[in-house]
């Protein structure tokens, strides 16, 4: 389910896809580990930019664009699939990371349309 804030980011899921990484079962998705995963604003930008840019089922961690070693990358995107909020699927050598909109909807409505609404402090307006 889209929020209002996004475009409709359905994407045809690919004949081919290989297994998921370990991850909670949906009804095991506990609101704290959400949340605290998200106390980090790098976290909180890695589902934002998932939920209202993607451009494809999934997507590499290149494509996020951000300027900090592949380790620390690394660390981020496996406490995000630790806490449940996105899917990882291993191709080759390289990751690529889904958000779990369908079951984040389910277990915590609302949970994204907040994530929606918060703008990453390099986009908020400067007072002056």
């Amino acid at each position: 389910m889209a929020t209002s804030h996004s475009k409709d980011r359905s994407f045809d899921m690919p004949s081919d896809l290989p297994e998921a990484l370990p991850e909670p079962a949906t009804t095991d998705l506990r609101l704290e580990t959400i949340m605290g995963a998200l106390a980090d604003p790098l976290r909180l930008t890695i589902i934002r930019k998932l939920m209202l840019e993607s451009e494809a089922y999934d997507h590499a961690c290149g494509w996020f664009g951000f300027d900090r070693p592949k380790s620390s990358l690394t660390h981020h995107f496996k406490a995000l699939r630790e806490a449940g909020l996105i899917r990882q699927r291993q191709y080759g050598l390289e990751r690529r990371s889904r958000l779990r909109t369908e079951d984040l909807n389910a277990r915590f409505p609302g949970l994204l349309e907040l994530v929606a609404h918060w703008k990453p402090p390099s986009l908020k307006k400067k007072r002056g």
